[in-house]
């Protein structure tokens, strides 16, 4: 079995658990009084939730840093006991987070167990360290603090999290540190603002993103891409509303098992109707507008649609996690004997596209059946056997994500990392035999008897806003020259005398199909080299007295380089050769990228 583990390594995660409670530890001696939530490990690190008695702001957080190396350097013994709910609710009597959770613990039998080092004693299933000398004293730090609901829910009492880091070495843990800054410098909503790509108005609505005239350039160059690709793969494109009836999402179970995150229904001539959460259904319904034959299939439905769907708060993130998105949604339906050669079609079909985005650094996760799902365990098991099988044979790398399916099929996703190693997930392949079902699809087979088809989801991008998140984080907002909402900046020496043949160049390169604008601000030639470069222009044009009497350009790069002086002509080509090289990078390589789907 070709599966990975992922999961950082077991030790690693005790010693981040129990650097949490020394955490716990800290604050409550510091700040008597606190009342205590949950302070588990979590990926790079571990956090605690906490209701101090006062507010707790970072200069707070080197303070409890000295006292948290005190605590590891008395190597207290972690010591775990089981209690009887009387005994603990005796133990945490002051502690109202801890007796909810001890609660419950009751409620459902389970054993209620503690972790003691020294004084503090701590409700927790563990596991743990066996003392606090275990973890390192130079390799944890705590990062920032933040608001957290008490158990995720807006309607509970807003606690303050504390956040930190925990690794095995020093080394280790700087070389983190240094990711983190990289990542706040990559940070996607940042450089959207800088570079005037896109916003997000309270006025409009929280998770609804208003995409600015540069941003919606590089969105329509990464679109065209796409559908360019997906056309020649063999798909069809369709439009679909943005509402359907209520009896729409009843059928297709999205009322019963995906209710949480749609908006509240509109009422329309006594009708329910629902903002679109995916595009699924309306598919099937063009499906079905019909009778299909075996000779039609397969037949494959692409849409850029956009879809709505409920976030709380508390996890929106800029376009990275909206509540409004596109889907680079397509819908594959198929015979059941066809359907492992149509995912294995879609599965090269995403790894060419993200090499033509230079995202070459990828995994797989294969996602099972959750606890609220439609459909037997036979079939179930079959849909996830035929994911298991592409993934195995195109020796592609992943792992298991048990329980983490859609309600109608399995799933696989496919997991992307950044220039700096941060893992995102990408588009999905979904298996699905349910729909079908549900919405009665057919088509006439061989025999002249109806037949159910099989329906693959799939979403190469997943959401558009999503994967544009990612590439201006992947490329810190420095785009390679196909994607560059502006792909040179035109910048006279002297607006007196120069202007006008600046303007001429303009004119010419945007004939010849690039994006260009000329810097006519009355200003330094430096400073405006400074803005074009602070804007991350691929390429500056400097044009002056010597580059009007040859026809030329003086060519300076975003990185600093300065190229020199190079005929239109030769500047036309080089454009051409450097934009070109992504539709030719796509399908070029091993065949394990080859887009042909059948």
């Amino acid at each position: 079995m070709n599966a990975l583990a992922f999961h950082p390594h077991v030790d690693l995660q005790r010693v981040r658990h129990s650097t949490a409670h020394v955490l716990a530890q800290a604050i409550t001696e510091t700040f008597p009084g606190t009342r205590l939530g949950i302070g588990p490990a979590i990926e790079d690190g571990f956090y605690y939730d906490v209701e101090p008695p006062r507010p707790l702001a970072e200069d707070d957080l080197p303070v409890l840093e000295a006292r948290m190396r005190e605590i590891i350097a008395a190597d207290l013994p972690i010591v775990r006991r089981v209690l009887s709910p009387a005994q603990a609710r005796d133990l945490f009597g002051d502690q109202p987070y801890k007796l909810e959770l001890i609660e419950e613990l009751e409620r459902d039998a389970a054993a209620i167990s503690t972790y003691r080092q020294g004084p503090f004693e701590d409700l927790c299933r563990g596991p743990h360290v066996g003392s606090t000398g275990e973890i390192s004293i130079d390799a944890f730090k705590l990062t920032h603090v933040a608001g957290a609901y008490w158990r995720g829910n807006e309607q509970r009492p807003m606690l303050q999290r504390v956040y930190g880091t925990a690794w095995e070495t020093r080394e280790d843990l700087e070389q983190h540190l240094w990711r983190l800054e990289e990542a706040k410098r990559r940070d996607h909503r940042v450089i959207g603002r800088d570079l005037d790509l896109f916003s997000i108005s309270d006025e409009v609505g929280p998770g609804l993103v208003l995409w600015h005239p540069r941003g919606t350039v590089l969105r329509m160059a990464a679109e065209d891409y796409l559908r360019r690709a997906i056309q020649e793969a063999g798909y069809q494109f369709v439009v679909t509303p943005h509402i359907g009836r209520a009896g729409l999402w009843e059928t297709s179970g999205h009322l019963d098992f995906f209710r949480e995150s749609m908006y509240a229904p509109m009422q329309t001539d006594g009708q329910d109707y629902y903002v679109k959460p995916m595009n699924c259904p309306f598919h099937a319904q063009i499906f079905k507008s019909r009778q299909r034959s075996y000779r039609d299939l397969p037949i494959r439905l692409a849409e850029n649609g956009t879809v709505y769907r409920y976030e709380r708060s508390g996890v929106l993130h800029g376009i990275t996690r909206p509540r409004g998105f596109t889907q680079d949604d397509s819908h594959i339906f198929c015979r059941p004997e066809d359907v492992e050669r149509e995912i294995e079609g879609a599965v090269r079909l995403a790894l060419s596209i993200l090499a033509a985005f230079g995202l070459s650094d990828f995994s797989f996760e294969l996602s099972t059946k959750p606890d609220k799902a439609v459909g037997s365990d036979r079939d179930w098991d079959r849909a996830t056997e035929a994911l298991r099988q592409v993934l195995e044979r195109l020796e592609i790398p992943w792992r298991l994500d048990a329980g983490g399916g859609a309600f109608y099929g399995p799933k696989t996703s496919l997991l992307l990392r950044d220039a700096i190693g941060r893992e995102w997930q990408g588009g999905t392949i979904q298996f699905d035999f349910n729909l079908p079902e549900r919405f009665d699809l057919s088509y006439t087979g061989e025999d002249g008897k109806p037949h159910r088809p099989v329906m693959v989801h799939r979403a190469l991008m997943g959401s558009v806003e999503r994967f544009l998140g990612v590439l201006i984080e992947h490329y810190a907002g420095a785009f390679p020259l196909w994607l560059a909402p502006v792909q040179a900046v035109v910048i006279p020496v002297s607006n007196e005398h120069h202007l006008s043949y600046a303007q001429s160049v303009g004119a010419r390169l945007r004939a010849a199909g690039f994006r260009v604008e000329v810097d006519d601000a009355n200003e330094r030639m430096g400073a405006r080299i400074r803005r074009a470069q602070l804007q991350k222009i691929p390429y500056m044009l400097v044009t002056g007295a010597r580059e009007m009497e040859i026809g030329a350009v003086s060519v300076r790069l975003r990185s600093g380089e300065d190229i020199g002086s190079m005929p239109i002509g030769d500047l036309l080509t080089r454009l051409r050769e450097e934009t070109d090289a992504p539709t030719h990078g796509a399908n070029s390589g091993s065949e394990l990228w080859d887009t042909r789907c059948c």
